[in-house]
Order: C-alpha cells, then structure tokens, then sequence
C-alpha cells in the first residue's frame, strides 16, 4: 500500500510565509518521495500544542503515517516569565518546573489523542540553533526537549530531531529567524523522508533521525 503522510504541527511544517517563491517544506518533501507517496500538510503556522488536536479530525482514512512537530509557540509563550526578576535560584528552578509540568500534561495528552488514531507516528524536537538565540533561552529549551524525547520514547516513537538538523544560520528563515529556511526545510524533509524509508514502526522502539 502506498504511503499517505499527514505533516501536524506548527509553522515548521507550514513555512510557506517565510520562503517567498522558494519551495515549503511539505513541497520539498513531495519532490524527495517517490510518486506513490501522498503528502499532506494539516500544520497550521502559530499553532500550540493544544491546537493539534483540533487538527487531527482532518486525518484523512487513508493515511499512514503522522508527523508532529509542535511546542516551539509554546516555549515562546513563556519567554516573558523566563527572563523575570526571581529574588532566589529556587523560585525561578520551581516556576521553570512548573511550566515543564504543564507542557508534559498538554504534550502527552495531545500525543495519545495522536497516537489514539492507530498510525506510524514520529515526532520532532524544537531546534535551538536560531541565529541570535540566547544561552539562557537554549538552556530553556532543553526543559520542552525533555518532555517531547521523553514522551517519545514512552511511547516508542522515532523522533526527528530538529537540533542536528537546523544547525546553522541559513537554515533560518531572513523573515523570521524562528521559521525553517528554504535550506533548512530542504533540511527537514530529508529526515522524515529517512524516517520514512527507514524506521520499523512495528517493533515500538525509539531511533533518532536527523
């Protein structure tokens, strides 16, 4: 049976603003697969992990394979907290905590609903290698990392991650640092495209691919 490739998620995915008269993601992921292989993009740019939920009654019959990459905007969404004043270590370690716990209840419960949906699944990390990234803010970004490799594993899920993908500056969108470039997309489509050509999902157990 021929592959259908349902891409979920955010503006990884669906970077098409960012790339002016160049080729998205999901195009550049077409034109690497073979013919037989359909390839849907359901990702909506500036959406958060909750938001993936409303998108997966949009996962045609036929397909057979998902992709989530998700948790970027949600990381963003906390960047005023993470840069506050905290009078001592241990109030800023606990509200750090604190948002970790609450992205791991919305992660997991939006990857079961995923997962509820009986497809070969693989999921993306958040990449860190934004051209004028802060130290603090990669640090950060280890804490929604965590979260996604461990619920991926939980789960034996491949996981794509995005940290040796993206890695240098052209990667990133001149638009929006924070968005794929045209050689970062090409970038990504080549890993799902590994994952694809690749992984044994029916053995349940986790491969990194970059």
């Amino acid at each position: 049976m021929a592959a259908s490739i349902i891409l979920l998620g955010d503006s990884i995915f669906d970077n098409a603003s960012y790339v002016v008269d160049q080729l998205c993601v999901t195009e550049q992921f077409r034109k690497i697969t073979s013919d037989d292989i359909d390839i849907s993009m359901l990702a909506v740019d500036g959406d958060y992990v909750d938001d993936v939920k409303r998108q997966l009654p949009r996962v045609p019959e036929q397909a057979t394979h998902l992709f989530v990459s998700v948790g970027g905007n949600d990381a963003l969404s906390h960047y005023r907290t993470l840069t506050a004043d905290f009078q001592t270590s241990e109030e800023l370690f606990e509200k750090w905590s604190s948002i970790q716990a609450t992205f791991r209840a919305e992660y997991r419960d939006m990857l079961d609903q995923v997962l509820a949906l009986n497809r070969s699944t693989a999921v993306c990390t958040i990449y860190d290698a934004v051209p004028g990234i802060e130290e603090f803010a990669i640090t950060a970004l280890s804490l929604f990392n965590d979260v996604i490799v461990k619920e991926a594993v939980r789960s034996g899920l491949p996981i794509v991650d995005l940290r040796h993908v993206c890695t240098e500056p052209e990667d990133y969108s001149h638009l929006s640092p924070i968005e794929p470039s045209f050689e970062g997309g090409a970038k990504i489509a080549r890993a799902l495209n590994r994952v694809v050509e690749e992984h044994d999902f029916s053995n349940g157990t986790t491969q990194i691919y970059r």
